[in-house]
């Protein structure tokens, strides 16, 4: 009885499945079996780890119900799918090189009476050839079905083996003594109308609500139209809550943020609509005066008089990102671990991850590098900036909490 209960359960899913396929315009034939890379029927991206090389992920095929008769299913590699992907779906992925990975037992067998493939081996030998922040993945598609062993579920014919790579980086560590602003010449002002803001953030401890703890923020020269990040603002469910101050208005994470672990924090704006995205997921929006934001200054920290100690944020910093258009949210979801410095859009990037120094470097090589040695705050709450030297306040950090799977 159980058994027969299985059955029809499997191939209610089977139809559904079909019937979705065959909603979209796939014709599919009903009398023959259908084929589909297994792990497609969640979602045609799936996690490929890889810690030692070479690595290897194995690929299989699945039918809807058991073949009467031997299937026979090519596999191919076809990096010019991932393309088309990226233009379906927002995304920014970028195809192995050919010549790190290769598809070995690519022609796979479902037995007579059985539903699952033979095993075709993905591996990837080197990455040397990727380039740093991109986020790699592998197409692997049904070529052929020999004879008229069954019929391929469209939507299921590819999956993309996202590369993942643990990777252990350097951040900037805070000192309240290095809470200051540094101010780009006038001719790398951007007037950003449509942007998106973008930090990792780590915080060793919150206070309550009114213990205001300082992170950045993204100005004009003047201050003007400042984009503003901070923890415990008075308004909000708690210290640990994240304020998007933002031109004409404010914005509280729905998030409660947690000591002792990375967040990938976004911010766009798209010329309507202010939105927070937490680790790649919409957190909250916001409406506000839909100015736009002459970028020249960047502020760490709360380098306004005494604030410094009052406000100052305890955690470290890394990945901050200033882009001249709003990303979408499958951009944002691959960018945790980094992203391309030459992007589209992508004006200053600072990655923090230097290791030494005091300069933290634009990786875009647009010309927004910081020096920490020609810094500008006001000391005496006058509004008169006073030149500083804070480099040897500068400290950097990295440990096994600075890891993370590209």
């Amino acid at each position: 009885m159980k058994k027969n209960i299985f059955k029809v359960l499997f191939l209610m899913a089977a139809g559904l499945l079909l019937a979705a396929c065959n909603s979209e315009g796939d014709n599919f034939d009903y009398q023959k079996v259908g084929l589909l890379i297994s792990g497609t029927e969640q979602l045609p991206v799936q996690r490929f780890t890889v810690d030692e090389l070479p690595a290897a992920c194995a690929v299989t095929v699945k039918a809807t119900r058991r073949c009467a008769k031997p299937v026979t299913v090519h596999l191919a590699i076809d990096t010019a799918l991932v393309r088309a992907y990226n233009a379906k779906h927002g995304t920014a992925y970028y195809p192995v090189p050919a010549s790190d990975v290769a598809l070995e037992n690519s022609e796979v067998t479902i037995n007579q009476g059985e539903a699952l493939s033979t095993a075709a081996q993905v591996k990837v030998m080197s990455t040397d050839d990727f380039i740093e922040g991109a986020t790699y993945v592998i197409p692997v598609t049904i070529r052929q079905v020999d004879g008229d062993g069954g019929e391929v579920i469209e939507s299921s014919r590819t999956i993309f083996l996202q590369i993942s790579r643990i990777i252990s980086f350097y951040s900037l560590e805070n000192n309240q003594n290095a809470s200051s602003n540094y101010i780009f010449p006038d001719d790398k002002m951007v007037n950003l109308t449509n942007y998106t803001i973008e930090f990792k953030v780590y915080s060793y401890k919150f206070g309550k609500v009114g213990d205001i703890k300082r992170v950045l923020s993204v100005e004009g020269k003047n201050e003007e139209e400042a984009n503003m990040f901070r923890f415990g603002e008075n308004g909000s469910a708690g210290g640990d809550i994240l304020q998007w101050v933002l031109p004409g208005g404010r914005c509280f994470s729905s998030t409660h943020f947690k000591t002792n672990r990375w967040y990938l924090v976004s911010c766009t704006y798209d010329g309507a609509t202010f939105k927070m995205y937490v680790d790649g997921v919409e957190d909250a929006q916001a409406s506000g005066s839909g100015k736009a934001t002459p970028f020249q200054r960047f502020e760490l920290g709360m380098s306004w008089g005494g604030y410094r100690t009052s406000q100052f944020f305890q955690g470290r910093l890394c990945e901050v990102r200033v882009w001249n258009r709003a990303l979408t949210a499958s951009e944002i979801s691959t960018g945790f671990a980094g992203v391309n410095a030459h992007s589209d859009g992508l004006v200053a990037y600072w990655k923090m991850n230097e290791g030494e120094g005091h300069i933290f470097h634009d990786a875009t090589g647009h010309g927004y590098d910081m020096d920490w040695t020609d810094t500008w705050r006001d000391d005496k709450e006058n509004g008169v900036l006073v030149h500083h030297d804070y480099s040897q306040y500068i400290k950097w950090i990295k440990d096994d909490n600075n890891k993370v799977a590209q």
